[in-house]
């Protein structure tokens, strides 16, 4: 028998693809533009900070402050935000499922927005299957600070050997091994299984 007593999984690019390019590629069809908002403007460091608890109307202001001439791109991240996620990351749905049938507890442990990800969650029914999760924007901790990984332990009662955690991040990977979590960067659903199988998770 398996020694863990939970699978920690992360969501964006491990349950659902997820790329700020997919909604703006729609809204701006210069392709120079394009990569000028994305480069400068509204970038992944700046979408961070929403992550990590910042509220998102005053992130908002400030990008509408500095870059006027963005104005409709960034009322598209407010309102459009759901188009970023592109769909089901092929493979892992079904990886849940099967943990779910084993009687396996399930967690999730996320970098989201709070104002976004009450816009997601009511998309997302293979959630229905965790346990619970935590949102770094309800938070105010974000991967890859150490806190919002003992936090999840102390939300969900796990000690870190008893974990298992995938994320798609190098960064937020080394983290969770850091604070004594066995984890797996996630690449692709087949090679998930297989260390799901090595730690007798899955058969």
């Amino acid at each position: 028998m398996s020694e863990f007593r939970a699978v920690i999984f992360d969501i964006g690019n491990v349950l659902y693809h997820w790329e700020l390019r997919a909604l703006f590629e729609k809204v701006i069809a210069d392709s120079d533009r394009l990569e000028l908002f994305l480069g400068e403007v509204l970038t992944y460091d700046f979408h961070s900070r929403h992550d990590a608890g910042e509220e998102l109307d005053v992130l908002v202001a400030e990008l509408l402050e500095r870059h006027p001439d963005h104005a409709d791109a960034v009322h598209a991240y407010v309102h459009r935000f759901n188009e970023t996620i592109t769909g089901p990351v092929a493979g892992t749905h079904e990886l849940v499922e099967q943990l779910a049938a084993r009687g396996v507890p399930l967690y999730a442990l996320t970098n989201f927005g709070t104002a976004f990800w009450n816009g997601f969650l009511p998309t997302a029914p293979i959630l229905e299957r965790f346990k619970g999760i935590v949102v770094s924007g309800e938070e105010r901790l974000a991967k890859p600070d150490p806190a919002i990984y003992r936090r999840t332990e102390e939300r969900f009662g796990l000690a870190p050997h008893e974990i298992f955690f995938t994320d798609d991040r190098d960064d937020n990977v080394a983290a969770a091994l850091a604070c004594g979590w066995d984890a797996h960067q996630f690449t692709d659903a087949a090679s998930l299984k297989s260390a799901l199988i090595e730690r007798g998770l899955l058969d």
